[in-house]
């Protein structure tokens, strides 16, 4: 019989772990995300009591997914008055034949989940939130930072979606292929957001969530089956090439490594080739987009020997391709980058000021450590001091912000 402290930390690992499929699969069931939340939260209460009592079972999630059914079907059943969908998903609950934790069912119900976030019929501006709210459990003020919006403004509209799904009956599967094409914009979008909260998270103590990023890669696949698109393979192997690199970003006390510092032999070969086939195979495949070059881009450091082997010039010629074709200001500050190791760090600089003097990327804490460093190597010692206090005051994540101390001390 496990102790009380071995269930606890089983099930809080269980929690990390397994809880957004746990509540995919139960909103597939309960076709309701404020009921399937509530069942959850039962199901992972009961399981600390219930796991120390008869023991840990073979397949936790399969268990939590089962408990969650009967606990939500027992909170339906103690609310005295109720209406007769109500009473009508009872019965279907009681009388459904499948296994709730059928792993056939269970192996894409948060790419479910993600469709159903991204239906057209919701607000263009609430998708992608709500989408990371419910899959990713993100918090409400990490996706208010992401959008740059307030976190009161983030949760009402996430409040508002949850409401249309429910109220208009939209429902949880993956679409027909004929619908694929006009909802894949902002699955590609939210997929690509949960493995960069993974793979350099906005705040915290760590530098990669593992976890994260490994399940934004696996819905990546899921995707290419469903729909072979060249921009799907080119998110899928974006995401392959910069996983490739996990291993190397972090040293062994988990501070950050930059790019130019890091050890290639720690980067994973098989992801980087099996990356770069997938690049060959999107440009090949048709019209290609901005998932498309950025994995180019991507594949073109993952095949350089070294940082100064790296060829800086087709580098700025793919980010240019970006600006012509998909322009943001982010792509902007990248090339500004490139042409900085192509050109030098005076026309690198020139091109960060300008972007910063439009008053673009001001929030961005990128930006103004990219100014810092190009200050940096031009000598220019209080420029390069300024920029990089502008850019601690915008960090939230620790490996990051002590990175950035670690680069005034130098300076001193």
């Amino acid at each position: 019989m496990a102790s009380a402290e071995q269930v606890r930390a089983e099930v809080d690992a269980v929690y990390r772990r397994e809880s957004r499929r746990i509540l995919a699969t139960l909103i597939r069931l309960l076709g309701d995300f404020d009921l399937a939340e509530e069942a959850m939260h039962d199901a992972f209460f009961v399981a600390v009591q219930q796991w120390q009592r008869d023991g840990i079972p073979d397949n936790p999630r399969a268990w939590l997914v089962s408990a969650g059914r009967f606990k939500a079907i027992d909170a339906l059943r103690r609310r005295i008055r109720f209406d007769r969908s109500q009473a009508d998903l009872i019965l279907l609950l009681e009388g459904q034949s499948q296994d709730p934790a059928d792993e056939e069912l269970l192996a894409d119900d948060r790419l479910r989940l993600i469709f159903t976030c991204c239906h057209p019929a919701l607000a263009a501006d609430a998708q992608v939130p709500l989408t990371l709210r419910e899959v990713c459990d993100l918090t409400t003020e990490q996706i208010a930072r992401a959008f740059l919006q307030s976190p009161a403004t983030i949760a009402q509209r996430i409040v508002r979606a949850k409401a249309k799904i429910r109220d208009a009956g939209i429902p949880y599967q993956v679409p027909e292929q004929r619908e694929l094409p006009e909802r894949l914009e902002s699955v590609l979008r939210v997929i690509y957001l949960v493995f960069n909260e993974g793979y350099s998270a906005s705040a915290g103590e760590a530098v990669v969530t593992q976890a994260l990023t490994d399940e934004a890669i696996r819905l990546g696949r899921l995707l290419a089956q469903l729909l072979p698109d060249a921009e799907v393979l080119g998110l899928l192997a974006l995401m392959l090439l910069q996983a490739s690199r996990q291993n190397a970003r972090s040293d062994s006390e988990g501070e950050l490594v930059v790019l130019d510092e890091q050890d290639r032999s720690l980067w994973d070969r098989t992801q980087i080739d099996e990356g770069c086939q997938l690049v060959q195979q999107a440009w090949r495949s048709g019209e290609i987009g901005p998932y498309s070059v950025q994995a180019a881009i991507a594949a073109v450091h993952a095949e350089a020997p070294s940082a100064q082997a790296t060829d800086w010039g087709e580098i700025v010629g793919l980010y240019e391709l970006l600006l012509r074709h998909w322009p943001s200001p982010v792509v902007e500050l990248n090339r500004a980058v490139a042409l900085s190791r192509r050109d030098g760090a005076a026309v690198g600089l020139q091109a960060v000021e300008a972007i910063l003097a439009r008053g673009e990327l001001g929030d961005y804490h990128l930006a103004h450590a990219a100014r810092a460093e190009l200050h940096r190597q031009l000598g220019n010692v209080q420029q390069a001091r300024e920029a990089w206090q502008q850019a601690l005051g915008l960090t939230r994540q620790g490996p990051e912000r002590r990175h950035i101390e670690r680069r005034l001390r130098e300076l001193r």
